[in-house]
């Protein structure tokens, strides 16, 4: 079953299921609905090269921009 994405807009792109996750969470303990993109292989084996890694982070549109920023108040902590 294929999943829809339109209505989604991709608001990170991370290497890795598990900091996919957090980022997930944080954005859905502020009530921002979260949907990963990944390929399953990359996540079946532990891979994060060749773009096997690869996780999408998306969002509806119209929490875009709140999403945006609270991701980027994280960029800032580091």
């Amino acid at each position: 079953m294929k999943k829809d994405f339109s209505g989604l807009v991709t608001i990170d792109t991370v290497y890795g299921i598990n900091i996919a996750n957090i980022l997930k969470s944080k954005l859905e303990s502020y009530g921002i609905p979260v949907l990963l993109k990944y390929e399953s292989v990359g996540i079946t084996f532990g891979l994060t090269l060749n773009g096997l890694g690869k996780v999408e982070i998306k969002v509806p549109v119209e929490f875009e921009k709140d999403a945006k920023m609270l991701l980027s108040q994280e960029d800032n902590k580091k």
